[in-house]
């Protein structure tokens, strides 16, 4: 039986009693029985390596309902980026081959919704990569591609600590300026929007899970400069709202995207699929932590009306 912990915060690190969350969790289960801290230095937890800025419980972290299942491996890194309160920001997990990442991973609730931090950081590598598999400056300088954000900098409002982190270039995949263009014309840049001010509103979500990237998997990129550029953008979303009967309160949505120059239509339905659809495609397993009898329900239904 998979318990969730009902703690006082979606964002707090660690739950104020109790840990069935983390006993039940597929990622965490993965990390072996010891809890291990972790700042700014790479620690190997059974089949998962993990790194972050703070000293967090990691394997509390990887039973976040936002956490894909972990890839895992000595070639892939679990990153947590944390804030000096001790809350998560987003998560990564990156790719040491590619030196690409595979996705990003957030959440939004009543207490990091708002905010005006405005574009409050530069582009810089990410410290918590090994020197070697990070990308740098000089990878996206000239390439053919903007420094495409995964959570965007609009996303992340509430400090400027956190409006910061999000311009990690771990956090960045090429993007073909006409795809993701900010003038409003490209139906990325809309479901952007759509996720911040549809979805993201107190009347909509009580949490709302979001997971966005690009492919990197094996015929699903191109290259630029020796960068993945993706073939395809993908965004997976997941809504809780109490006050919903149906699911547990649960509903969720992916969207699939060409990474090419696209017009504004407005038209979510050319691009959604049920998260069942969405895993097909990208070869990833979304809202793992989820409890298997919800899991399976909410990811093969896609009722548009309701986004």
């Amino acid at each position: 039986m998979f318990v969730l912990y009902a703690c006082g915060s979606d964002n707090d690190v660690k739950p104020s009693g109790g840990y069935n969350i983390i006993a039940n969790s597929p990622n965490a289960q993965r990390m072996g029985e010891t809890s291990i801290a972790s700042k700014g230095s790479v620690v190997k937890m059974g089949s998962i390596q993990a790194a972050s800025e703070g000293n967090v419980d990691l394997r509390y972290v990887a039973a976040r309902m936002e956490i894909p299942r972990l890839q895992g491996g000595d070639r892939n890194l679990f990153l947590v980026h944390t804030l000096s309160d001790g809350s998560v920001n987003y998560c990564v997990e990156w790719n040491y081959n590619l030196r690409a990442q595979y996705w990003s991973a957030f959440r939004w609730d009543n207490t990091n919704s708002d905010g005006s931090a405005g574009y409050s950081g530069e582009f810089a590598e990410d410290p918590l990569i090994p020197s070697e598999y990070r990308t740098t400056l000089e990878d996206h300088k000239s390439n053919g591609h903007d420094r495409g954000h995964i959570v965007a900098s609009a996303d992340r409002q509430h400090t400027k600590e956190a409006n910061r982190q999000t311009f990690y270039l771990s956090n960045m995949q090429p993007q073909l300026n006409g795809f993701n263009t900010n003038d409003k014309k490209s139906d990325w840049y809309n479901l952007e929007i759509r996720l911040r001010d549809k979805y993201n509103k107190d009347g909509f979500r009580d949490t709302l899970y979001v997971v966005k990237g690009g492919t990197i998997s094996a015929g699903m990129y191109s290259t630029a400069k020796g960068l993945p550029v993706p073939k395809y953008f993908f965004m997976a979303v997941l809504c809780k709202k109490k006050s919903n009967p149906s699911l547990g309160g649960y509903k969720a949505i992916g969207f699939w995207m060409e990474h090419k120059t696209n017009t504004y239509t407005n038209n979510i339905k050319d691009y959604a699929v049920s998260i069942d659809r969405l895993e097909e495609l990208t070869g990833l397993d979304f809202f793992c932590n989820l409890p298997d009898n919800l899991e399976e329900q909410v990811e093969k239904s896609l009722v548009l009306s309701l986004w």
